[in-house]
């Protein structure tokens, strides 16, 4: 497996208990789907991969406190702390028409209605209030709601993004101009 090719769908956050469980923080809307009994998933520390399998999973607060095959130990739980769990791409659950993983997005051209380009999007903060695309472009860094009502197109043939801003939205984060 190659870790650029894989997708994020978690992040350990530390440990859980002295049998080796740890608690993770989901980057994925399918929790028990992902990390059910057998799942595989890869972790990296520094140059070295590792294959980890799911042994036992149950939620708490929301969140899957996670135990691992041959992770035992509140010692060997603590060295998978901030580590991301990564799978591969075939993996993922199929979505329904019009729905997309974070991932797919990135790298797509983003151009208003009028044919207007913005620039690429480089990441997807998600959060309480939604999914923010993170557009690069000539206006530097772009915020824009993953919201039906601004982004009117998603093709991901053509890798691009036609949205409808909202009065100001573009210029939100360029530099303001001294008055004299």
């Amino acid at each position: 497996m190659n870790w650029d090719d894989m997708v994020l769908v978690g992040r350990v956050a530390r440990t859980h208990g002295l049998r080796g469980d740890v608690i993770v923080h989901p980057e994925t809307d399918f929790v028990k789907e992902r990390f059910h009994v057998g799942a595989a998933m890869w972790t990296r520390s520094g140059d070295r991969e590792e294959q980890l399998t799911v042994s036992a999973m149950r939620l708490q607060n929301g969140r899957p406190v996670v135990s691992f095959e041959g992770v035992t130990s509140i010692d060997a739980a603590a060295r998978l702390a901030g580590q991301e769990l990564r799978v591969s791409e075939a993996s993922l659950q199929p979505l329904a028409p019009g729905r997309y993983y974070e991932h797919e997005l990135i790298g797509c051209v983003v151009e208003t209605v009028g044919g207007d380009e913005v620039g690429v999007v480089g990441r997807v903060d998600s959060g309480v209030g939604g999914s923010r695309l993170v557009v690069q472009g000539v206006r530097g860094e772009v915020l824009i709601p993953l919201a039906d009502y601004i982004c009117r197109e998603i093709d991901m043939a053509t890798r691009r993004i036609r949205i409808d801003p909202p009065e100001g939205l573009l210029e939100l984060n360029e530099p303001k101009r001294s008055r004299r």
